[in-house]
């Protein structure tokens, strides 16, 4: 996975982890009201908010798997073909060594 698509994943992870804190902290501020409208209401929200922790909970084990399943089809790759392994990091050590020389 790109570096720049991991930190994004990790950004809208840490958001939604904080947009469900902020709601059950409102829920727990709002619980003395009282009102058939409003218990409906918070019992609503309170049981979208489990269904988000559990759906956030799925896809960052989703997203770890993936990883995991990543770093060892590399590593597989890496035993199999050590002398390919080498000559491609060779070679992007060369075009990154140009890229920075040309700067």
């Amino acid at each position: 996975m790109p570096e720049a698509t991991t930190a994004q994943r990790d950004k809208l992870l840490d958001d939604l982890r904080l947009v469900i804190s902020d709601a059950e902290e409102l829920l727990r501020m709002t619980a003395h009201q009282v009102g058939d409208d409003t218990a409906e209401l918070r019992s609503r929200i309170q049981s979208r908010l489990q269904e988000a922790g559990v759906e956030l909970a799925g896809l960052q084990d989703a997203a770890t798997a993936q990883v995991k399943a990543a770093g060892h089809a590399a590593d597989e790759f890496v035993h199999e073909h050590p002398w390919k392994s080498i000559g491609i990091a060779a070679a992007i050590g060369l075009v990154v060594g140009l890229l920075v020389a040309r700067r």
